[in-house]
């Protein structure tokens, strides 16, 4: 969030009005909560199996909504959205050899999280993406740090995990700025679901460093995947 403030305070970039200031910082108190979750649910579960379904539902809701306020996207582009969710269906579904998955529950309610953060953001208008991104991560900080603190959760956290998280924090909030931006110039529905194809990155990430297991399905789910983005972004 500082990096962003920074980054938007040096371009000289327009701060929001105070409509959009409002639904950025709406959107950011679900989307903290929805992370803390979500990275609770990984921490329990497969990372193969968690950030699909949260994928997957938080997609799902604002596609409606969008299809119901803005009309139907076209044949190429629903046709793209079927296959996008085939291909998370097929990353994320239960091997044979798999245990009851746990964290599925948190993946859920994270997931309608997701949504809510994807149509509030959408709703804060055409300010700048990057200060809109930091007033939401704001009121993330503000939401996640009193549930830390009345949670009773504080404690120190090693030196290494917090520059992993540095790293981490960076990398979101740089994918929120764009995701923001993506929403301006298009349409809703095309942005949520182009940006819900991340679980093919992180089914990947899985395999590598944590050794899951990595079936047939879900090479086909990836490739699926793969071949709906031209057609959603085309």
């Amino acid at each position: 969030m500082t990096l962003a403030a920074a980054v938007a305070l040096g371009m000289g970039l327009p701060f929001p009005a105070r409509q959009g200031l409002g639904w950025a910082l709406a959107a950011g108190a679900m989307g903290g909560v929805s992370l803390a979750l979500f990275y609770r649910a990984l921490a329990s579960g497969k990372m193969g199996l968690i950030a699909p379904v949260s994928a997957v539902v938080g997609a799902a809701i604002p596609t409606i909504v969008t299809a119901l306020r803005e009309g139907f996207p076209g044949w190429r582009h629903f046709t793209g959205f079927i296959l996008a969710g085939i291909g998370v269906w097929l990353i994320s579904r239960t091997e044979e050899n798999d245990s009851r998955p746990e964290g599925l529950g948190l993946a859920l309610v994270a997931g309608c999280g997701f949504a809510g953060f994807y149509l509030c953001m959408h709703q804060a208008g055409n300010g700048s993406a990057l200060w809109l991104a930091v007033c939401s991560r704001s009121a993330s900080l503000l939401v996640t740090l009193a549930i830390v603190i009345l949670g009773g959760l504080l404690r120190a956290v090693p030196r290494p995990l917090a520059g992993l998280a540095v790293v981490a924090g960076t990398l979101d909030i740089t994918g929120s700025a764009t995701f923001v931006y993506a929403s301006q110039i298009g349409r809703l529905d095309s942005a949520v679901v182009l940006t819900s194809l991340y679980p093919a990155v992180t089914v990947l990430l899985a395999r590598v460093f944590l050794h899951e297991h990595f079936s047939r399905a879900r090479t086909v789910g990836m490739l699926a995947a793969l071949a709906a983005v031209p057609m959603i972004a085309g």
